[in-house]
């Protein structure tokens, strides 16, 4: 059998590494190994806040704050995700995550099922961390504060989007650009007029439908690439009989897919019956491999 077998027809991505196709991925070789020794024995909000430092301050990683948040729609099960920017760690062990939870599809699904997913791949780094927790907003005094570190175009923005609804286009109408409208004029109109609401204001106040959305961990995953995919990987459980976390590692997924295990995208969704109150979500990046 060939190393590198010719593309099927049938495929128009085969065997993707990086700017490659058709090719072997390269391996993950960048870090020492990982033991749980090297990993906080008590929180893994320690530990997460310890590799995010590190991350920062690599230079390697433009944004590490930048993370795949899944929500899950009951009772169908779809999933949906998208890359939100995790904004704050407080103290107590909370992701925070600002947007839309008025009329945004996360917000639908939230309403039903509060269970969250977040995942961080920090390629440079060969490290991915995986958060799971419950999601509760946070009040408009607390969203404010952050708010009003936004630019103010984003603020006014942030109050003319109606986001995920549909942007209906004006028929015969061109845009300055003389292409025919295809629903952005709709937008710009409500942009003008929350321009002309707060025009003259400095203050402008958080919308009601805006704010924080804060997770709350727990199951905390932490993993870092190893050669030959026998990658290194430990989970915080917390155990609700005592409050305390359970640090174990966890033997390694391969990371090729094929159609009769499961369908291969960016990121890989998993729902599982938690309670009555709905279903617990966990989301992993596909290795990259």
């Amino acid at each position: 059998m060939a190393l590198h077998p010719p593309q099927a027809q049938d495929k128009l991505i085969f065997a993707a590494a990086g700017s490659t196709m058709n090719t072997q991925a390269e391996q993950f070789t960048a870090n020492t190994p990982l033991h749980r020794s090297d990993l906080d024995q008590e929180s893994p909000v320690a530990q997460y806040h310890s590799w995010f430092t590190a991350a920062q301050k690599s230079g390697q990683v433009a944004h590490p704050e930048t993370c795949c948040m899944s929500t899950a729609s009951l009772p169908s099960g779809r999933v949906s995700s998208r890359i939100v920017y995790m904004k704050e760690l407080d103290s107590s062990g909370g992701f925070v995550a600002y947007s839309n939870f008025g009329t945004s599809r996360k917000a639908d699904d939230l309403k039903r099922n509060p269970y969250v997913s977040l995942t961080f791949w920090w390629e440079a780094m060969q490290r991915q961390i995986r958060v799971e927790g419950k999601a509760e907003r946070l009040s408009a005094e607390e969203s404010q504060k952050y708010f009003e570190m936004r630019a103010r175009g984003s603020r006014v923005g942030a109050w003319a989007s109606r986001q995920s609804w549909v942007l209906e286009p004006k028929e015969g109408e061109n845009n300055e650009e003389g292409k025919e409208d295809d629903g952005r004029m709709q937008l710009e109109e409500w942009v003008k007029e929350a321009k002309e609401k707060f025009e003259g204001k400095e203050d402008i106040p958080v919308p009601p439908f805006w704010g924080g959305l804060r997770v709350v961990p727990d199951r905390m995953e932490f993993w870092q690439g190893r050669d030959s995919r026998l990658h290194d990987r430990f989970v915080y459980e917390l155990q609700e009989e005592t409050g305390k976390w359970k640090l174990e590692r966890l033997s390694p997924r391969d990371g090729t897919l094929t159609s009769c295990k499961r369908h291969q995208s960016v990121t890989l969704i998993i729902l599982a019956r938690e309670d009555v109150d709905g279903w617990r979500l966990s989301a992993e990046s596909s290795d990259p491999g």
